[in-house]
């Protein structure tokens, strides 16, 4: 009897293996597998899953013909708009993903994509400081890279979001428009890595896992990342969010244009944005929930955490990164110039 149960549990599962896949376009380290494993028994598509460490790198495959090879892509809020212009996603079919409702209200009609028409909130966070606490002592300002670096130290290789924190050093805003205040943070840039201690810039978890090693003593990293170190290396690392304050996201899920499986990705979609899934998958990242029916599930001492739920004085110091539309491109010239020389 228990072979003929055994046989017919792998036979279903073969059927399930058989129903088709789902092909997800991710950062690094950035879903729990058990999640995955669980939408495949739920709904019998396998999920195959590709990485990536910037939007950059997600962007220019796309444009190489991953458009028709992924069925969700997970982009940074200051990135959709140029992603939809593009032509590179498909609107979102609000019908077949009724969990929609479970977003909090702050990210139900976003600015990036007012109505939610191409996207939907995956997970939220800061950019700031990992650290070596066994090395130094904490810092409380940007200062450590941009004024006087005394310390090993990378920076993220992002342009809006290391951009971004420049000008929070310098006292503007991370949105600014004034072509001088973008220079300014770039020349801010420039003078770090004339410094003995650059080692250079990394992209998703580079400059995190290099601290941890204890190649470098400081490194400009997104806050889940980092919240995940510092417990799994109790004494030796710790995030923080500088004075100054930092730059804000929201990754969200989108459905390429030409998704082979769009009818998987819909259903993907509504699977994260389930209130214990939701819970699941921030519980396992180490970043705050955009969903709102997902926070009774969050762990309380991470509910707790200031550097996964920033302060409000916090977050009146932060800001979102906004698409500045052809203001872009002051970002993108200066970026270019740091990398360059």
């Amino acid at each position: 009897m228990k072979r003929i149960a055994v046989f017919l549990m792998a036979w279903l599962a073969l059927g399930l293996a058989q129903k088709g896949e789902l092909r997800l376009f991710i950062w690094s380290e950035y879903i729990d597998p058990a999640i995955l494993q669980a939408f495949t028994q739920k709904y019998g598509y396998r999920v195959r899953m590709d990485l990536y460490e910037s939007n950059e790198e997600m962007i220019a495959k796309l444009q190489a013909g991953g458009v028709s090879q992924y069925d969700i892509i997970v982009p940074s809020d200051f990135y959709v708009p140029s992603i939809i212009q593009l032509g590179l996603v498909q609107p979102l079919n609000h019908a077949k993903i009724p969990n929609l409702k479970n977003l909090d209200d702050k990210f139900k009609n976003p600015p990036f994509d007012p109505g939610n028409r191409y996207s939907a909130a995956y997970q939220w966070g800061t950019t700031g400081l990992i650290f070596r606490k066994d090395k130094v002592a904490k810092p409380d300002s940007w200062a450590v890279l941009f004024k006087d670096p005394k310390a090993p130290f990378i920076l993220m290789d992002s342009p809006r979001e290391m951009l971004g924190n420049a000008l929070r050093y310098l006292g503007y805003s991370v949105n600014t428009k004034n072509p001088k205040e973008v220079q300014a943070a770039g020349q801010l840039l420039l003078q770090a890595k004339k410094s003995r201690y650059f080692l250079g810039f990394e992209g998703g978890v580079g400059g995190k896992n290099r601290v941890v090693a204890g190649a470098a003593t400081y490194a400009v990293v997104y806050n889940g990342d980092a919240v995940k170190a510092a417990d799994e290396n109790p004494g030796k690392v710790e995030f923080t969010l500088p004075k100054e304050g930092a730059t804000l996201w929201v990754d969200s899920l989108m459905i390429p244009a030409k998704a082979p499986n769009p009818e998987a990705a819909h259903l993907f979609i509504n699977f994260i944005l389930d209130a214990k899934v939701g819970a699941q998958l921030s519980n396992f990242n180490r970043y705050a929930t955009p969903n709102r029916a997902a926070l009774p599930y969050i762990r309380p001492e991470d509910r707790k955490n200031p550097a996964i739920y920033p302060s409000p004085e916090v977050m009146k110091r932060s800001e979102f990164i906004l698409d500045l539309g052809k203001d872009n491109r002051i970002y993108d010239e200066v970026w270019t110039a740091v990398k360059s020389r």
